[in-house]
């Protein structure tokens, strides 16, 4: 009996959702193959794709069940600690370059 399942990839500028009807006992990666993300998307491939379902990390030999929604996650183009940090240097800067406003009394 077949599953149907969605697949989405979500990009800065817009998002790809697929619905898809896969053989029983399908994992994850054969649903991104027959998706055909993989030829739209060649950035996917070679890399370790982080995956999911409804927001839970899955590896891609993970079985799906009828109406899953598999999500492939993008890289963070800054880790957590570093993006602290970039927007402490920030702040920091922007507190230097205004002006004290300091009363003075005669």
């Amino acid at each position: 009996m077949p599953i149907h399942i969605e697949i989405i990839y979500a990009l800065p500028t817009h998002q790809r959702l697929i619905t898809l009807k896969l053989a029983d006992g399908s994992l994850i990666s054969d649903a991104i193959e027959a998706s055909g993300l993989l030829h739209q998307y060649p950035e996917l491939k070679g890399t370790s794709l982080k995956t999911g379902i409804f927001s839970q990390a899955k590896s891609l030999d993970t079985p799906l069940k009828n109406g899953d929604r598999v999500e492939i996650y993008r890289p963070l183009a800054l880790s957590p600690m570093e993006r602290r940090r970039v927007h402490a240097k920030r702040q920091k800067q922007n507190q230097q370059s205004t002006p004290s406003k300091t009363a003075y009394t005669a």
